[in-house]
């Protein structure tokens, strides 16, 4: 019997595999590394993180998503975390105003596998918090993120807004810059 081809394998597949095993991997790690590492492995986990708001970055540039305002800063998060992660996250954009938009989010593969692996799915929140709040600002340095509900503490759906920074936060950074 001949092994199949992996070009025989339907992408859609290769990718829904990639994808949860993607999502799976941070409560599999958790699992393994937090107790042995102690305090020191959340430290580690949210650098980890952060790297992959930079991955988020590269994504949404290389696939020329808009970033101009806040809508289109929290589609191109969405996008990017489909892509990353897998189509499990569901969520939708709401334009509030000019400057802000809200995101949902219904779905969550992070806390699908919290819940069936590491069973503390709180610990999640940290690594979507460490995410998000680097990658809004790295794809338009005009705008931050915070976070309104999250799933991981209780909330029936995750809710993130994503504004414009005030001009004191601007000029604040600008004096830092400087020194």
């Amino acid at each position: 019997m001949l092994m199949p081809d992996l070009k025989d394998i339907p992408d859609n597949v290769r990718w829904r595999y990639a994808a949860a095993c993607a999502a799976k991997l941070p409560a599999l790690y958790e699992i393994a590394f937090r107790e042995a590492l102690g305090p020191q492995f959340a430290t580690l986990e949210q650098e980890i993180w952060m790297e992959i708001a930079k991955m988020v970055k590269d994504i949404v540039h290389t696939s020329s998503f808009p970033v101009r305002n806040a809508k289109e800063i929290a589609l191109a998060v969405q996008n990017a975390t489909i892509i990353l992660f897998g189509p499990e996250y569901g969520g939708e954009t709401m334009e509030v105003t000019n400057d802000g938009a809200v995101v949902i989010v219904k779905r969550c593969p992070f806390l699908i596998h919290s819940y069936t692996l590491a069973n503390d799915h709180e610990r999640a929140f940290s690594r979507c918090m460490a995410l998000t709040l680097t990658a809004v600002p790295l794809l338009n340095k005009d705008y931050t993120a915070r976070y309104v509900r999250t799933m991981c503490t209780g909330d029936r759906q995750c809710e993130m807004k994503i504004e414009k920074k005030p001009p004191a936060a601007k000029s604040g950074e600008k004096a830092a810059e400087k020194k």
